[in-house]
């Protein structure tokens, strides 16, 4: 039978065709009036760099989206860029349809009812249609004269996500403000708690919470830049512009290289993020976030939630209280808060089986938001006073000031050992504490009672386990590394209670061994590798030997807990001392000179000695430690292998300065040892300074040191002097600190192949070979040769150079934070 002379098989065979493509794109960028979206059929824009269809947020939900994401041929990684549905899912896509339906686009669900719509009134339609552009906007317009204004864009309705081309801002006539609102977490597109708009009266961005109190501004526009966001000077890569008028206020920006993906982000931790996909890794690198630190966003961990930019998770639970969901806090959404474990006494009876409530001091925090001043005249009064009135869940006495919190606590923040703090009392039951009057008699009879067998049994328990402890630790394993337990380093490190520091691959904590040599001991994050291949690349690491390098003495491998062992380093890291110490401890030029040298030592090994090529990735002050005679050593090295290319979790998760990334970085090409030689040259200037390369003055305009080095190397006459750390008063070698400031002239040029390598780096600063002048970096080049007034970085004596100058920034003030880490083979 011939299937060509039966039409029932024809028309099964048309039909089966059309059934099985139906999850395919329609390929085209146009929903007309006589088609529509349905199931897995999609729209694709022209050049295909967008596509719009239903959508599954993760993998955990079971409610479907019409929403814009990538196109995978452009970023493989579904990235979602807007949502139509954002409170109105739907169950089953394959039932609902987006389609035109009276002059709009509507979204029907599964049960035919309309959920999301344009919402315009139009009468034309039968020539109204949707059209998706290689920009991410989707248009509906009219079909019949396709060339006059959209009736409608999703440009005027963002969800989280800001294109290149798009506007946030005010439309002064309608009063309709266009705003980025957070998703509510990382698999839930629904309106979160935090949003970014415009303040059109100050010409700034402002970040809210729950769209009523803001908590971060981009400081003022001043034609260029907003103030408080320096990253926005790297204006060759992005394209930033401001537009106020009678009818409007808006910001915008593009991308010069339009083969870079870019988007802005409002994320749902409560951080606006700015995002580029590297193709040559495959995943999205963060360029920079604002506010800086996750703990500086206002209420992130809810109600008894406490913020610890220092600990992971950032948010815990106040003592006495538990999450209130668990399945939220399991998810990274936080702003749920925290509940009581334990219902106050107060309220049913002021003393319950002679029990009340009772305060807990938590110690050296930044208090909540909304405190009330209590009259009271001493700590005792304070407390009393809080505890008579059943709404006041804490209180805090400064000496001169009673504050009280009634009902939540809100913003609260755990700070670092060496920040001053303050303490506050929470409001707890009795029986969260461990011991009262009315059983401290019992406890202390126990304790009596036993104290004799307890010491005993202890003193033997130690010493057999100090002799193990002692017989394992000797054991060296994988060349010259040893293998220690994880037991091990925890009794070491005292339960890892004295931390050092801490960056993108882990904290840092100081421990000491049996034999009383002090260690530092990194607990690493992020470690998804097997057993074998991890003790290889440790093993590998391990061989790497150089007196400017820290030196791995060991390493632990327990399943998922994975550490490394160094040396302990007395003085702790460059930073510190060029950046926090006071005048009295400042390194003086010959000891700043040393470090620059020897760090540039360690670099040539790792690049040239080794057997493979080491390529650091993120040399900057914190990565440079040193001995007790302030010998540097380079730490960190070689462990990008033992993480992978995460730079996304790399970069937001340390927290220190931005600004050593090389802009090969940002444009996706092959990394090669010359990223080194950049950052190295950015951390040179800092050497010479003692400050940050970039910094925001009082008057809020920001100053960059490298582009007043660059004015100042290339003027026959400059100033070099005015240069040097104003601390030092003018006590340095000018042949070596003119010679310092060339060779990181050298090092930040825009083309790699201009760059020395460390080698060479290593013989100029030796004096064995002499260095030209550098021509300026394009980078800075275009800023020196702006007209805009600019405040230069130095703030020495009035015998610094007295010229005021234009410029507003450079292509390495390009991150936030840290530059991420990898290792690679040359």
């Amino acid at each position: 039978m011939e299937v060509r002379n039966n039409p029932w098989i024809m028309s099964f065979v048309i039909f089966f065709c059309f059934s099985f493509n139906s999850h395919v794109s329609l390929g085209a960028d146009t929903i007309s009036a006589n088609s529509s979206v349905s199931g897995d059929q999609t729209i694709v824009s022209a050049g295909k760099v967008f596509e719009l269809g239903f959508f599954k947020p993760g993998n955990s939900s079971s409610k479907y989206y019409i929403g814009m994401w990538y196109y995978k041929d452009r970023v493989s990684e579904q990235t979602i860029v807007w949502v139509a549905n954002r409170e109105t899912p739907v169950s089953d896509r394959f039932s609902s349809e987006l389609k035109i339906s009276g002059g709009n686009l509507v979204l029907f669900n599964e049960s035919k009812i309309q959920i999301w719509s344009t919402n315009l009134s139009s009468s034309r339609s039968n020539s109204v249609e949707a059209v998706l552009g290689d920009d991410g906007n989707l248009v509906l317009r009219d079909g019949s004269n396709p060339s006059v204004s959209p009736l409608w864009q999703s440009f005027d309705f963002p969800s989280d996500t800001w294109l290149p081309g798009a506007t946030v801002g005010l439309n002064k006539i309608t009063k309709r403000n266009t705003r980025l609102i957070s998703w509510k977490s990382k698999e839930d597109p629904a309106p979160g708690l935090f949003s970014l708009e415009l303040d059109p009266n100050q010409s700034r961005y402002l970040i809210f919470w729950n769209r009523s109190l803001w908590y971060w501004s981009s400081g003022t526009w001043n034609g260029q830049i907003f103030s408080g966001v320096p990253e926005m000077r790297l204006n060759y890569i992005y394209n930033f512009s401001y537009v106020s008028n009678d009818n409007e206020s808006y910001f915008t920006y593009s991308v010069y290289n339009k083969t870079i993906t870019s988007r802005f982000v409002m994320d749902y931790g409560g951080q606006i993020q700015q995002k580029s996909w590297l193709d040559s890794v495959n995943q999205w690198f963060l360029f920079w976030s604002q506010p800086k630190t996750q703990c500086e966003v206002y209420g992130y961990c809810g109600a008894f939630g406490i913020c610890n930019e220092k600990s992971q998770p950032f948010c815990n639970c106040l003592k006495g209280f538990n999450p209130k969901s668990r399945e939220d806090w399991d998810s990274e959404v936080f702003s749920g808060g925290c509940e009581r474990a334990t219902n106050l006494q107060c309220g049913n009876s002021s003393v319950v089986n002679g029990k009340s409530d009772r305060f807990f001091p938590s110690d050296n925090v930044k208090l909540p938001a909304n405190p009330q001043t209590v009259a009271a005249r001493s700590a005792q009064e304070c407390e009393s006073t809080c505890l008579s009135n059943c709404s006041c869940a804490a209180y805090a006495y400064n000496g001169s000031q009673c504050s009280a919190w009634f009902g939540h606590l809100l913003n609260m923040e755990q700070l670092a050992d060496d920040t001053s703090g303050t303490t506050i009392y929470i409001r707890l039951a009795a029986s969260e504490f461990s011991s009262s009057k009315s059983n401290k008699g019992v406890v202390i009879g126990g304790v009596v009672g036993s104290v004799v067998i307890v010491s005993l049994l202890g003193l033997v328990l130690f010493v057999f386990l100090r002799r193990r402890r002692t017989v394992k630790m000797g054991k060296a394993v994988e060349g010259s590394l040893m293998a220690f337990g994880y037991r091990d380093l925890q009794n070491a490190t005292k339960n890892f209670s004295e931390k050092l520091g801490g960056g993108g691959f882990g904290s840092v904590f100081k421990g000491v061994l049996p034999d009383t040599s002090v260690i530092a001991v990194k607990k690493l994050e992020g470690i998804s590798q097997g057993e074998k291949q991890f003790r290889s690349e440790v093993s590998t690491i391990g061989t790497v030997q150089h007196v400017n390098l820290v030196r791995l003495r060991g390493f632990c491998s327990e399943g998922a807990k994975k550490l490394l062992v160094y040396d302990y380093m007395p003085n702790g890291s460059l930073d510190s001392h060029l950046f926090y110490e006071k005048d009295s401890k400042v390194l003086d030029w010959k000891t700043r000179y040393n470090i620059a040298l020897g760090t540039a030592r360690g670099l040539t090994y790792l690049h040239e000695k080794c057997r493979d090529c080491i390529i650091h990735c993120d040399i900057k002050p914190e990565n440079i430690l040193l001995d007790a005679e302030f010998c540097p050593k380079v730490a960190d090295f070689g462990l990008a292998k033992l993480v992978g290319r995460d730079f996304s979790r790399v970069l937001t998760t340390m927290r220190g300065t931005r600004g050593y990334l090389a802009p090969e970085w940002i444009s996706g090409v092959a990394i090669t040892a010359k990223a080194d030689v950049y950052s190295y040259g950015m951390m040179l200037f800092e050497v010479v300074s003692g400050r940050r390369n970039s910094e925001q003055s009082e008057d809020g305009k920001v100053k960059f040191f490298p582009s007043y080095v660059a004015s100042q190397i290339n003027q026959d006459h400059g100033d070099i002097l005015s240069l040097l750390d104003h601390r030092l008063e003018g006590n340095a070698d000018l042949e070596e600190l003119t010679r310092t400031c060339k060779v990181a002239c050298w090092c930040i040029q825009d083309d790699e192949t201009q760059r020395p390598s460390m080698g060479q780096v290593v013989q100029i600063l030796e004096g064995v070979v002499n260095v030209t002048a550098p021509p300026t970096p394009r980078s800075l080049q275009v800023f020196l040769d702006s007209q805009e007034n600019i405040i230069f970085f130095t703030e020495a004596s009035s015998t610094q150079s007295s010229q005021t100058q234009s410029h507003t920034s450079t292509a390495s003030s390009q991150t936030k934070s840290n530059t991420s880490n990898t290792s690679s083979k040359s």
